[in-house]
């Protein structure tokens, strides 16, 4: 395809192939090494006696340690590129599903967890963002959602192929399927096709050339705002803060919608088909969003997307009907899925190019707090309150809060 372009005078902009190349090794990640993990729940309880505390509790030590490497990870991509921590991200993922396919020893499988973290930090979504932001500008958009697009579709790929293996195979040897997959797909891409930054091709980012008699004898300047000037910068705070509450509320609807509607009297059916829409539309999202990204400034945006979220749980609330749960389904499904692009936009758009990385990686690190906090926060709040009238009216209190915050974040004006 790339040898047919040139043969025809079209000259394909490397950033695509990265792109591409991305969108690929993202779907792949996310699905075996994030959310395949519920499927081998029950098998690994059957055969090993753990509890599903015990299991998850791993799991959850997995995303704490994933979030406190981002920064690290970040400032590596600023300074190195991708290509080297990507891959070893890859190598070390699929070394580490081998393993926990022979675990017998919870200790062992909470170290194989630990470990896992650092392979999420080094192959998801933080350092994917970071490459894309360093290859595009005013295509940024557009890439990113050829990214996430894709990725999106992670769990609706994985989860059924790994339950398949799970049956077919037993859940150990479903493991060494997965791990064989994930190497022979992510490593190579990984390690071959992945570049530093279009400056190393004699490019700006877009795919623009230079102009004819430049000297680039030496490497061109790449220009952005440091994470320590962006600390000091209220700016970064208010997006931190917005970002922190909206991730805490749409990480906790997430984990208890469906207790929440088998309270309301909606039958098991109902309430998965209901939770699973919230992974659908995250899809049409990142279409939408990336349509008016261009007409709308991405914090007008990213407001609206939070006020919709609060919105959202005002319906489930107000409004329990199945017509009423669908609606607010859409909108946090909606919510999830634009605010993923918007804020990688937000950093790229705010901060430049030159420590997207680090400055990606910190907010990132604010962000596990959120995840951590929100399912336990709300299991508490939950048993303290004898209910989830309450727990759903501070979440909407969160979101109407983050869309507030957002009026301290610039870039309000085209």
């Amino acid at each position: 395809m790339i040898a047919g372009l040139r043969a025809r005078g079209v000259r394909l902009y490397y950033g695509w192939v990265i792109a591409g190349t991305l969108a690929a090794t993202e779907t792949i990640s996310w699905g075996i090494l994030f959310y395949a993990f519920s499927v081998f729940l029950v098998p690994m309880q059957a055969e090993l006696g753990w509890s599903s505390g015990e299991l998850t509790g791993a799991y959850s030590l997995g995303l704490l340690i994933a979030g406190l490497a981002a920064l690290p990870v970040g400032r590596w991509l600023d300074r190195h590129g991708p290509r080297s921590i990507m891959t070893a991200g890859s190598i070390l993922g699929t070394g580490l599903l081998l393993a926990w396919a022979t675990v017998d020893d919870l200790t062992v499988f909470y170290l194989i967890w630990a470990a896992m973290g650092l392979a999420m930090a080094a192959t998801l979504y933080e350092p994917a963002f970071a490459v894309i932001a360093v290859w595009f500008e005013r295509d940024r958009g557009r890439a990113m959602l050829l990214l996430t697009f894709f990725a999106g579709l992670a769990s609706t790929i994985f989860l059924p192929v790994a339950t398949w293996l799970v049956e077919a195979l037993g859940w150990r040897q479903a493991l060494v399927a997965l791990a064989i997959f994930l190497g022979a797909t992510t490593i190579p891409a990984h390690a071959l096709l992945l570049r530093r930054r279009p400056e190393d091709l004699g490019l700006q980012p877009d795919g623009v050339a230079y102009a004819q008699g430049l000297d680039l004898t030496s490497a061109p300047v790449i220009t952005g705002t440091t994470l320590r000037e962006a600390l000091h910068a209220a700016a970064f705070w208010w997006l931190s803060i917005a970002f922190s509450l909206g991730t805490l509320a749409s990480v906790a609807i997430g984990v208890h919608l469906i207790p929440y509607l088998l309270e309301l009297g909606y039958d098991a059916g109902f309430a998965a088909i209901a939770t699973g829409l919230i992974g659908a539309t995250q899809v049409v999202a990142r279409v939408l969003v990336s349509l008016v990204g261009d007409r709308w400034p991405q914090v007008a945006v990213t407001t609206v997307v939070f006020a919709l979220q609060g919105a959202a749980f005002i319906i489930l609330l107000g409004w329990n009907q199945p017509a009423g749960v669908l609606l607010a389904v859409i909108l946090l499904g909606a919510g999830r899925g634009a605010t993923t692009l918007t804020r990688a936009g937000l950093v790229a758009e705010l901060y430049g190019r030159a420590h997207y990385g680090a400055i990606g990686g910190t907010l990132a690190l604010f962000l596990t707090g959120s995840r951590a906090v929100a399912p336990v926060g709300a299991g508490v709040a939950y048993g303290w309150r004898d209910g989830y009238g309450p727990v759903l009216w501070g979440l909407a209190v969160a979101s109407m809060l983050a869309a507030l915050a957002m009026i301290g974040v610039p870039g309000w004006r085209r």
